[in-house]
């Protein structure tokens, strides 16, 4: 892919998003790509984590556990970023990632996200801010579920 392509793609990332051109176009200079085969893992549920992944064409499926107790979670597209937390701080694959077809994914790593954060204090702002929006939203829906299920659960205890 060209770099305009990746800045492209980047752009429409919503964590990157508040990103002025100069420094998307730093992501997409220090992205790496990767192409994957049908059925090649990515990375598997476990492993250090220390980048994130967008995926630039084909498909990635993140899977929990092995054989006929494997779970499918998610089907990333393109456009995808996989492991955002990753991005911000250590941590470990709570999935595996497997290209579902032919995929092309671009890494990007800690180091650099950390960098600009540290360079354009202005973006850590923005990007922690609409991180804190996401995050009280994901609150509120485990509420409504958690209201749903205590709902479900009252008639089961009076039997």
């Amino acid at each position: 892919m060209s770099l305009d392509t990746d800045i492209a793609l980047l752009s429409k990332v919503p964590l990157f998003s508040e990103l002025n051109a100069e420094q998307v176009r730093l992501l997409a200079f220090s992205a790496v790509h990767r192409e994957l085969r049908v059925d090649e893992v990515l990375f598997r549920e476990g492993e250090a984590a220390p980048s994130g992944y967008i995926v630039a064409s084909g498909e990635i499926v993140m899977s929990h556990g092995e054989g006929r107790r494997k779970k499918v979670l998610a089907t990333c597209e393109p456009g995808s970023l996989i492991g955002e937390v990753a991005l911000f701080i250590a941590t470990r694959r709570p999935a595996t990632a497997t290209a579902n077809r032919l995929t092309d994914v671009m890494e990007i790593n800690r180091t650099l996200i950390i960098r600009m954060l540290n360079e354009y204090p202005h973006v850590a702002l923005r990007i922690r801010a609409a991180l804190a929006e996401r995050l009280t939203a994901t609150v509120a829906e485990l509420g409504k579920v958690q209201t749903a299920l205590q709902k479900i659960d009252r008639p089961l205890q009076r039997r």
